[in-house]
């Protein structure tokens, strides 16, 4: 346990944030899985949809820095590599 008054107070803070940051970082997750079920469908339509609001999303919560840029790069990459692959199938 924190024992000066300014630990205590970050310890707060820091759960504060925590709880406003699950909210982006949860979303991005759903739309990210979302895209992905629907390249598996391989329905093109859907998932041009889908891959759109999942790179949004990821972008949101990197500019809003819950997720580091690179983080959300890396993932936005995979998406559409996997995307990209549909089209080829």
């Amino acid at each position: 346990m924190a024992n000066s008054k300014s630990a205590r107070k970050r310890i707060r803070v820091a759960a504060r944030n925590a709880e406003r940051n699950r909210v982006y970082r949860s979303s991005a997750r759903t739309l990210v899985k979302r895209a992905e079920l629907a390249i598996r469908a391989g329905d093109q339509e859907v998932a041009d949809v889908a891959v759109q609001r999942a790179v949004a999303a990821l972008d949101r919560t990197a500019s809003k820095k819950v997720i580091h840029r690179n983080n959300a790069a890396r993932r936005k990459s995979r998406l559409m590599a996997k995307y990209h692959a549909m089209g080829q199938a």
